[in-house]
């Protein structure tokens, strides 16, 4: 099956069965949510085929399609993914199918403070489908303005997720996500076209002698050093407001509040990881000088996103903006590991990619069963929950204990990789991102303290516990934490080779170690 479109595959059945869901009466709700759960799991399982082919020795990108879309100015239908692609389009095709068996219920959807009147059970997960769509898309694109295409077009389902289905500010969330993404994707729609008049240029003058956007073409440009530095910065911008990094952070607490819990498991787990996929992809391969130019103001930036993030989650009183500021820490980290430059580094932030995508899912996904049953969001109307609901709890701190990278979990091995990778050539840096672990520890044991621990409040005596459906949706999530934490060697083989290919790209490898003699001087 050498010659099988998977990843064309793979964008369509979320796609037509986003419209099959569409298409069905309004009143027949369970249909549309067996069709919706039916297309997801299929998806999950052509790509499980796939990835089972991927072959760790083999070509950088591989399931390559590539056919002609618009000639005139050099567009292709360009598809391929190389190991850190591939993991991501995992996570995605994983997630999915478990946000619909949790989004079952139709009060599982609320923004959770203010119940929004009735709304479409059909299109909600019709625009979950359409989100699956896109996000497989802006992974396995190969052509600069085929991905421009996804990055933009993933934000019609978010932005309907959150205005239509999210609480009593969704308007404001939906607007403030939507303004802040298009001025992104605007500044790099100008760099995406910038590129097409440089690869046209003749051979001799540093261009391709015809225009293009596919990605293993624009690899070869030489670009003079000033005009690089505009491109870069044009998909940086882009790329760290989807990250989110500070201080362009500002949309995700306030679209996390509002967005309903199902939409946010996808927005903070696999979206945002398009910012950080997109610098390690594009701004480094594209531009490797400019990135290097750069790597000072991005590493700097970083560590502030580290410990203002988690300093600000430990001050929330909402548990979805909690969770919120936490992702702002993690993708501090992320975001430090690819501009380390090194292969600790970089293979931490990726494989971080994934376990952050996995950690806040669960977190998320644990929230927002305790909002179904107390219709807020707030922490204090929690307390004492351990005592009626264990099976709840149990989820709840496992998945907490994941967010402060506790060793045997997942996050674990990939923060630990980001700050040796980060140590050997920024030690300020690495030191004062550390400082992050001990502030989770913090923000995420004094939440759980708050919600779960002490005597069970009169409100939450009557407290479910997690029912099978919900346990369904959790669990498989809950046991791909621990086996990461326990053995990410097979994610991590996966995800090197991409990883090696990228620092050759940028000229740099890992600095040589430092042997001291007996006496203790340096050679």
């Amino acid at each position: 099956m050498e010659d099988f479109p998977w990843l064309s595959v793979l964008i369509a059945l979320p796609a037509v069965g986003a419209l099959v869901v569409g298409l069905l009466p309004r009143a027949r709700e369970e249909l549309a949510k067996q069709a919706a759960l039916g297309v997801s799991v299929l998806v999950a399982l052509v790509a499980l085929a796939m990835a089972i082919q991927f072959d760790t020795g083999g070509p950088r990108f591989q399931f390559e399609e590539t056919y002609w879309w618009i000639r005139a100015f050099g567009v292709h239908w360009a598809l391929g993914v190389d190991g850190v692609a591939l993991t991501l389009i995992g996570l995605s095709v994983i997630l999915v199918p478990l946000v619909i068996l949790a989004s079952w219920r139709a009060e599982d959807r609320s923004g959770g403070v203010d119940v929004p009147p009735r709304r479409s059970v059909k299109t909600y997960f019709a625009l979950l489908l359409t989100m699956e769509a896109m996000m497989i898309g802006v992974f396995a694109a190969t052509d600069v303005f085929l991905f421009y295409v996804f990055f933009e077009a993933m934000l019609v389902p978010v932005y309907f997720l959150i205005g239509y289905y999210g609480g009593a500010q969704r308007s404001y969330a939906a607007v403030k996500f939507l303004l802040y993404s298009l001025f992104g994707g605007l500044l790099m729609l100008v760099a995406v076209i910038w590129l097409y008049p440089l690869s046209n240029r003749p051979v001799s003058e540093g261009g391709l002698g015809h225009g293009t956007f596919l990605f293993s073409e624009l690899t070869e440009l030489r670009i003079d050093p000033t005009t690089a530095k505009w491109l870069f910065l044009g998909f940086f911008v882009a790329f760290a407001i989807k990250a989110p990094m500070v201080p362009v952070h500002t949309w995700l607490p306030d679209a996390a509040a509002q967005s309903p819990v199902g939409a946010l498991v996808l927005i903070v787990g696999v979206l945002d990881k398009v910012g950080t996929y997109g610098m390690l992809r594009f701004c480094l391969e594209l531009f490797p000088g400019a990135a290097k130019w750069a790597t000072p103001v991005v590493i700097t930036l970083a560590v502030i996103s580290v410990i203002y993030g988690a300093v600000l989650a430990i001050g929330q009183v909402d548990l979805k903006r909690l969770v919120a500021y936490t992702s702002v820490s993690h993708f501090g980290f992320i975001v430090l590991g690819v501009f380390a430059m090194t292969s600790q580094g970089q293979s931490g932030a990726a494989l971080y990619m994934i376990n952050h995508g996995f950690a806040t899912g669960a977190l998320f996904l644990v929230v927002g069963f305790m909002i179904t049953r107390r219709r807020s969001a707030r922490i204090d109307a929690f307390g004492g929950v351990q005592k009626v609901a264990p099976l709840l709890a149990g989820s709840f701190l496992i998945a907490g204990l994941a967010g402060l990278s506790l060793p045997g979990l997942a996050p674990f091995v990939s923060e630990f990789l980001v700050l040796t990778g980060t140590f050997t050539r920024y030690r300020v840096a690495a030191v004062l991102a550390a400082t992050g672990i001990i502030l989770a520890a913090i923000y995420i044991l004094w939440m759980y303290q708050r919600t779960m621990g002490g005597p069970a409040k009169e409100a939450v005596g009557g407290m479910k516990d997690l029912s099978l459906r919900e346990r369904l949706a959790i669990g498989p999530i809950i046991a791909i934490i621990v086996a990461m934490g326990f053995f990410p060697q097979p994610v991590l083989n996966v995800i090197n080779p991409s990883v090696q290919h990228t620092l050759a790209r940028v000229d740099k490898s890992d600095p040589a170690p430092q042997i001291v003699a007996e006496n203790g001087a340096r050679p």
